[in-house]
Parts: C-alpha cells; sequence; structure tokens
C-alpha cells in the first residue's frame, strides 16, 4: 500500500573538497625542476530539483541522509583532483525547504527549479599555484574544506488551483471523484481521507485543478485534529470552496454554524508563504459555498432556509448531490470561471532562463570581538579568516607561516592593535587558538629556510644546527682530553734514546 508523505527531516552534507599536493619535480638532468603539486578537486554539491514524475517526500521518509561525493586530492606532476560527483534529490512539485530553526529558505515550484541545499568545499591549492617570487618551492599545500552540513525540513504543499474545505464527511472526497479522474478513499466515517488528493477538473476549454484537503475541525488553527498538517495544503489554493453537509444528523451542526467555525479557523491561520505568492491571507481567498447531498428531501428543505443568508455574504451558492450527479456542471464552469479570473490578474509565466550569479572575490570583512570566555582575548570571525584556518596544516611551519601572512595582509593585526591586544593575548579564529604576536613581517621579507619551515616559528632558545656542531666538537675535545689526563699523558712524544 503506498503512503503520502508530505513533512520530513533531512540531513544533507555536501562532499569535502580533495587536498592539494606538495610535490616537487625530479628528473635525471634537471635539479630544478621546481613544484609540481597539483590542486585538489571540489566536493559535490547536494541539490534539489522539482521532478514532475515525483508526488511525496516518501523516499526521504526512509533515507533522510544524504551525502555528497569527496573531491579527489591532487597529486604530482601538476596532475588536479577530480571534482566530486554533485547529488540531484528529486522532489515533488510545491516543496518549501526549511532550515532548523524554521525559516523559509526556499520555494520550490515549476519543474526544473533547484536549490542548492548543501555546498561542496573548496579544493586546496597545490605548491605550484603557491608559488611566489618569495617561495619558489613550496614546502606545503592547503587542505580542502569539508563539505557544508545542514538539517533541512522539507513541506510539500499542494499546488491546486481550488481547495475544498468542510468538516469530516461533507463529501468533499466524493465530489472529487465525479468532478475528475481521481479517486480517493470513500467511507461512511469521519476522517477516512488523512492525505489531500488532486484531481484535474476539464470544463470546456478550462483545465484546473481541485484539492481534497481533510476534514477540518474546530482549533484546527491550534494544531488539533492535525489541523496544521491539513490547513497547509490550502496556501497556494486561489480559490476556497466550502463544502457543508445538509444532511448531517450531528446535534448543534447547520451550514451556518459549519461555514462559521471554519471561517474562524482559516482567519486564525497564518500562511508562511503569504509573501512569496501574493495570494493573502486564507480569509481573503475567493469564496464559493457547496451545499451537498440535497438529494436528501431533508437536506434539500435545509438548503432552501440557508442559501440566502449565504448568499447575503456576497458568496455564490451552489446545491449539489455528490452521489446523484446534480448540479455538478453549474458548479464546475463556476468554478473554472472563478479561477480563470485569477489566473488573469497573474503575470503570464516567462520561460525559465539560466541565471548566473558569480561569487564575489573582495569579500574583506571581518570583524574582532572580545571573547567573553578569555580575559584579555579576541575573536576574530569571518568567511575568509575562517576559510584560511581550515585550509591550513598546522604540523607544518612554513604553512603557518603562510597563514600568517595572509592574515596580515587582510588587515586582521591591524585590527588587533586598534582594539587592544596585546603580545601573547589569546586570539581564536574559527576552531583554533592561539597566543597572538604582534608585528609580524610579510612574506616578502622573511628570509628563506628549509621546505617546510619558516624562520618566524622557530623558538628563540631554540639551538640551531651550527650551534650543535660546535657543541660537539667540544664536548668531543673536552672528553679526549679527560681521557688523556687519566692516562697520564702529557702530550710529549718520548725521545729515539728511551
Amino acid at each position: 500500500m503506498s503512503r503520502f508523505v508530505d513533512r520530513v527531516k533531512i540531513d544533507v552534507v555536501a562532499g569535502n573538497g580533495g587536498h592539494g599536493c606538495s610535490s616537487v619535480h625530479r628528473e635525471k638532468f634537471k635539479p630544478l625542476g621546481g613544484p609540481d603539486g597539483g590542486n585538489g578537486g571540489h566536493g559535490g554539491d547536494v541539490r534539489l530539483v522539482v521532478d514532475p514524475q515525483v508526488h511525496t517526500l516518501l523516499d526521504f521518509h526512509f533515507r533522510p541522509h544524504a551525502r555528497g561525493t569527496n573531491g579527489r586530492p591532487g597529486e604530482g606532476g601538476n596532475r588536479n583532483g577530480a571534482n566530486g560527483d554533485e547529488l540531484v534529490l528529486p522532489v515533488p512539485d510545491g516543496t518549501v525547504v526549511l532550515d532548523s530553526r524554521g525559516q523559509i529558505v526556499a520555494d520550490m515550484v515549476g519543474e526544473g527549479t533547484e536549490f542548492i541545499a548543501a555546498q561542496g568545499g573548496r579544493g586546496g591549492l597545490g605548491n605550484a599555484a603557491l608559488a611566489s617570487r618569495a617561495r619558489r618551492a613550496p614546502g606545503f599545500a592547503l587542505l580542502g574544506e569539508p563539505g557544508e552540513e545542514r538539517e533541512l525540513v522539507l513541506e510539500l504543499k499542494s499546488v491546486a488551483d481550488v481547495g475544498l474545505v468542510g468538516f469530516p464527511s461533507a463529501g468533499k472526497s466524493s465530489l472529487v471523484s465525479v468532478l475528475s479522474a481521481a479517486k480517493p478513499k470513500i467511507a461512511d466515517y469521519p476522517f477516512t481521507t488523512l492525505t489531500p488528493n488532486l484531481g484535474v477538473v476539464t470544463a470546456g476549454s478550462d483545465v484546473f485543478t481541485v484539492a481534497d484537503v481533510p476534514g477540518l475541525i474546530p482549533g484546527a488553527s491550534e494544531g488539533r485534529g492535525l489541523g496544521l498538517e491539513f490547513l497547509r495544503h490550502l496556501e497556494r489554493c486561489a480559490v476556497l470552496a466550502h463544502v457543508v453537509d445538509c444532511a448531517t444528523l450531528e446535534p448543534g451542526r447547520d451550514p451556518i454554524s459549519d461555514i462559521d467555525a471554519l471561517e474562524a479557523e482559516l482567519a486564525a491561520y497564518k500562511p508562511a508563504l503569504d509573501a512569496d505568492h501574493s495570494l493573502g491571507d486564507l480569509a481573503h481567498r475567493p469564496r464559493i459555498v457547496v451545499l451537498n447531498k440535497v438529494d436528501i428531501p431533508e437536506a434539500d428543505e435545509l438548503a432552501d432556509l440557508v442559501e440566502a443568508d449565504i448568499a447575503e455574504r456576497g458568496w455564490p451558492v451552489f446545491r449539489i448531490s455528490a452521489v446523484a450527479h446534480k448540479g455538478l456542471a453549474e458548479l464546475t464552469f463556476a468554478l473554472a470561471e472563478m479561477v480563470r479570473e485569477y489566473r488573469a490578474t497573474q503575470a503570464k509565466p516567462v520561460a525559465r532562463r539560466t541565471v548566473i550569479r558569480p561569487k564575489a572575490v573582495d569579500q574583506n570583512e571581518f570583524t574582532v570581538v572580545p571573547d567573553p570566555a578569555v580575559e584579555g582575548g579576541f575573536i576574530v570571525r569571518g568567511a575568509r579568516p575562517e576559510r584560511w584556518i581550515r585550509q591550513t596544516q598546522f604540523d607544518n611551519d612554513e604553512a603557518v607561516g603562510y597563514l600568517a601572512d595572509r592574515l596580515n595582509r587582510l588587515g586582521v593585526e591591524d585590527a588587533l592593535v586598534k582594539n587592544g591586544a596585546v603580545p601573547g593575548a589569546s586570539v581564536t579564529i574559527g576552531d583554533v587558538c592561539f597566543d597572538w604576536e604582534p608585528s609580524t613581517p610579510t612574506g616578502e621579507h622573511v628570509p628563506l629556510t628549509g621546505r617546510g619551515t619558516d624562520v618566524r616559528m622557530e623558538r628563540n632558545d631554540r639551538v640551531g644546527a651550527a650551534e650543535r656542531k660546535v657543541a660537539r666538537a667540544m664536548r668531543r675535545q673536552r672528553a679526549d682530553a679527560e681521557s688523556e689526563d687519566s692516562l697520564g699523558w702529557d702530550g710529549d712524544l718520548p725521545d729515539d734514546d728511551e
């Protein structure tokens, strides 16, 4: 048995970027081959695409985790790593994407609509791309960025022109079944319909869709009886049709009271897509009232009593019988006319075009704020500094020096000085915390040392290679002198005659 799922929570993880390669070209008779490490490939995106062949979110219910493919690392010989394959997830038309805070981030209406749910990580640069006049053979490469991770909620809101609302067992499913080719479940007990049913209706040359929304009860706008689950399917409907049961035997119910109760719920519900679709609140949508089950004599008499009162509100009233197929033609053409009027007020659809949105390359903005957890500490926030931190190999002194140069050129050091930072202050960028040392010279003025090293990263009390060589020679001389003294050797050669 098929299931209808219209709300799911998914976890999407884009692919990680591949690491750059640190390599030096080695070939016979070419001692100065230079760096030839390639760049890492970008991680694959996770993309949502509207597919007209998909009608439910059932696949995401069983497989809520989606992960993109990682980019391949770079290799020597200037070989760049391959980009990761993007993961395309088909979603039904009318899907709304919300973030973990409940804010709408995408409203996917129309075939082919796309949304990047998670951005793949950038690939790291190899040492060939990092070579400069100051660093002719860098002994490091940049790491690939991790892919974006997001927790999203997908909600399916039915895309229909007419929405049928009414109490349970009012005959909405029966009406959809006789107006269209849809075959919803029909039974003689309340809440038979638990999921919306869509039907395509033809009236002359007009074609429109009708949504059978599950029955509403007082308190639906507050979630009673799964009311919020049902009401959201009315957000996109341009016309609302009240289906009233004129043959109900429940005490305290009559067509007027049923309409008033549902109108109160519609007025209390605030559509999340109000600003996006310009349809306004549900209380201001065009109305039509359908008095159903008039094939029963008592129901027909009750319809005679209430028809005039409903007409005074300015709403068209139609008396039908879904079972006896009575009054359906007049209702169908009236709905087609209302839908036609609505469509005439909307802008004509424009053929979908490819939109190119180039990314800005001069985003130098960053902020320096005091660290509330560390006295005298600071936190640097910004897309570029945090990205550089993620790309740095902190076990490589030359890579750390390169990071210091980038931060200095960006103006982070000047900003720290202006904010009162002192030498040794704790500075946090991203997930890394370090002790700040001001006045770090840029890479162009730093004397080059061995590959993978940086003179600025060396501790002042560290003994250099030359000093260690001298110390070893002195220790050897001292050991020789001590051995001579112990043997009584005075250092003079004996005479031949002795």
